[in-house]
């Protein structure tokens, strides 16, 4: 499983394309246990606890939404080391998966409106319990709080515009799959004001490939998008593997 991965993410550097068969491999390996479902618990700086449904399989459903993955974990933490960019804000989260990211913030920031968002019918189901079970009743949780389901490539106007964010994250894991539909949809987002203001947009990814992951970066520039990334140390508040390259950026117009 490790030697087939590793393979796999090098694969955009390479002059040939893997066979698809190694894909189909992988992803049978990767859904063996999708059935199974377990409870995670992430503690706090606070000493507050976290605990989320999901699964053990990386792939569920056909879909990697039901996990935590380290980009999510390391958004967190950054989260937590800058609450003062979500105070009194509406936040959106691109891709929220099973909640970790916005339930942290929900929990140690004063903001308006957290909207949580993805598009996969399982996965907003495991995120509307989660926001249940950590949300409901939680003494430092104020804030108004939806799930909204947002296809990236589908989602209109009119649709972004009722959303009206004033900030926007996001925690990326593969971003060689769909950087052309993320660029597209950030150039959209960033031109909806909220009272004659632009959204402000932080990313954070996992860098799996660094030639890919400059192509991401050039190609938000040929839209209009100037970045900038974000070099200030987070804790390290969780435990996770930290040996891949996680960089965080602030986009806008």
């Amino acid at each position: 499983l490790r030697l087939t991965t590793n393979f796999l993410h090098r694969a955009p550097g390479l002059t040939t394309k893997p066979l698809d068969v190694l894909y189909e491999a992988l992803g049978e390996v990767m859904c063996a246990q999708e059935e199974d479902m377990c409870y995670k618990t992430y503690l706090l700086p606070t000493g507050d606890a976290v605990s989320l449904a999901e699964n053990v399989a990386l792939i569920s459903q056909g879909t990697t939404g039901l996990v935590t993955w380290e980009a999510a974990l390391y958004l967190s933490e950054w989260a937590l080391e800058n609450t003062h960019i979500f105070t009194n804000k509406t936040v959106l989260e691109l891709g929220s998966g099973i909640g970790l990211t916005i339930i942290v913030v929900c929990r140690s920031s004063s903001l308006t409106k957290y909207i949580f968002s993805d598009c996969h019918q399982t996965v907003l189901q495991r995120l509307k319990d989660n926001i249940t079970n950590c949300l409901t009743n939680c003494d430092s949780n104020s804030a108004s709080v939806c799930v909204e389901e947002l296809d990236w490539e589908n989602v209109s106007d009119e649709q972004l515009q009722r959303i009206q964010a004033s900030t926007i994250i996001a925690a990326v894991s593969y971003v060689i799959y769909f950087h052309s539909v993320i660029k597209r949809l950030l150039s959209r987002l960033l031109n909806c004001k909220v009272q004659e203001e632009h959204p402000d947009v932080y990313i954070a990814s996992t860098v799996r490939n660094p030639q890919t992951y400059d192509c991401f970066k050039k190609e938000l520039g040929r839209n209009g998008l100037r970045h900038v990334v974000m070099k200030d140390s987070v804790p390290q508040v969780f435990p996770y593997n930290r040996a891949s390259t996680i960089e965080m950026i602030k986009t806008y117009v």
